[in-house]
């Protein structure tokens, strides 16, 4: 007697599809940007709200802590857009209103979006890797 060997094929599999996304891949784009809105929202309530928005990305990305690091960072660069427009004006109108050429020069702006971006950069890359841990472990 012979037996017979089947072979069995997953019905999802098509030669071609390790380049495409699978369904269950993380979108990177859609976590960050979930991670910046968290930021931002979070800003008037939560000192640290950039960590926060970092980790909810890093959590969302279901990676490594490199992944969650790499979204989170994303996350932070997405923030930082209104956060520097924010800051802008409050430090350049409300703080600086005595000298409105300084407030509303191209140096103290480049002055100010390089720290903004570094803090939330930072920050929300250290709440992504911190996001993506909680998700291995939990």
């Amino acid at each position: 007697m012979e037996e017979e060997q089947t072979t069995v094929r997953s019905t999802n599999y098509s030669p071609g599809d390790e380049k495409r996304p699978r369904n269950d891949d993380p979108n990177t784009l859609l976590n960050a940007l979930v991670g910046a809105v968290v930021t931002v929202v979070g800003a008037p309530v939560l000192p640290f709200s950039a960590v926060v928005g970092g980790g909810v990305a890093g959590y969302l990305q279901r990676g490594d802590l490199s992944d969650g690091a790499t979204v989170g960072a994303i996350a932070g660069m997405l923030a930082a857009i209104p956060a520097f427009l924010f800051a802008w004006v409050v430090v350049g109108v409300f703080l600086l209103g005595a000298d409105p050429f300084f407030a509303l020069s191209g140096l103290f702006a480049g002055f100010l979006f390089v720290v903004v971006v570094g803090y939330l950069v930072g920050a929300g890359a250290l709440g992504g890797a911190l996001g993506s841990y909680l998700r291995r472990e939990l």
